[in-house]
């Protein structure tokens, strides 16, 4: 019998033990009234921004590279680790491999990370294929969201940087609505998370794109952004992962965001990479923690 066999034939099974829990040709709900929902609802994310308004690490972008950071900062349970992600949906690019196919290309040895992760995949000598990429990003997600110090804040723009003396101390947030629309109304001012920490894997150039080496660049922090460079896979993978590091005091840079600075080539739909430099993020945020880590 396969792993997959075994795992639909559990499924099969708890289907089978919850349908005979109630009646479904007779369903029905509890009673509830609509403000205990609002209630329920405003109660805890008050409590979150409250308890979070001073965190360990922020992470800004919730895309592979930033999920695989929550995940393994999330590891030692006295860290506290809010994610911000400006998109309803978090998991970026990862939903789907390239032009919108629906396989995953990972190279190995970042194989590593989805058996730590229990994902399935087939191997294929020096790569491994995963059947759908939404297969990795909603079980990033869901383990990391069970962590009970981790917080995600999806809609939810990261509008500047908070910087004392040269060194990065939080983040500057708004709901992503308002931020799209600053031209259209009038001040909307926004509030703010410190952090000892930030996390920046905002991705490649767009629309809310490598927003925190940008930042950084035009209040002189960094030099002059290089930007992206063509594609090649062979290069690019090694290179983002080499160049993750704290480029400021208080900022680690990951992701496609570390091409945007420093000129590496793009990688295409491959995405061993993402998963390495957001481990490798956790761990030089550690260190800038002065915390146990990987790092030589």
């Amino acid at each position: 019998m396969t792993v997959t066999q075994t795992v639909e034939g559990t499924l099969r099974l708890n289907a089978a033990q919850s349908a005979d829990l109630y009646d479904l040709s007779n369903f029905s709900f509890a009673p509830i009234r609509e403000s205990t929902v609002s209630r329920e609802m405003v109660t805890r994310y008050m409590n979150d921004m409250l308890d979070y308004a001073e965190s360990d690490v922020v992470i800004v972008g919730a895309g592979s590279a930033g999920l695989s950071c929550a995940w393994e900062l999330s590891k030692n349970p006295d860290l506290k680790i809010a994610i911000l992600e400006q998109s309803v949906s978090p998991g970026g690019g990862a939903w789907l491999g390239g032009q919108l196919f629906s396989a995953m290309v990972v190279r190995k040895p970042a194989h590593l990370f989805l058996d730590e992760l229990e994902i399935q995949y087939e191997d294929k000598g020096d790569f491994v294929v995963i059947k759908h990429a939404a297969l990795f990003t909603s079980t990033i997600l869901s383990k990391v969201l069970q962590r009970p110090n981790v917080k995600l804040f999806n809609a939810t723009a990261v509008e500047d940087l908070i910087v004392r003396n040269g060194v990065v101390a939080g983040v500057v947030t708004n709901w992503a609505l308002v931020t799209l629309n600053h031209d259209t109304q009038s001040c909307m001012d926004p509030n703010v998370i410190e952090a000892k920490v930030v996390v920046s894997t905002c991705g490649h150039d767009g629309p809310m794109g490598a927003t925190g080496v940008k930042r950084l660049e035009s209040i002189g922090l960094v030099k002059k952004l290089k930007g992206m460079s063509c594609l090649d896979m062979n290069a690019a993978e090694d290179r983002v992962v080499q160049e993750t590091r704290e480029v400021v005091p208080g900022m680690v840079v990951a992701g496609m965001e570390v091409a945007e600075l420093d000129g590496a080539p793009r990688m295409g739909p491959t995405f061993g990479a993402m998963f390495m430099s957001g481990q490798k993020a956790a761990h030089v945020a550690l260190k800038s923690l002065g915390l146990p880590h990987k790092l030589h």
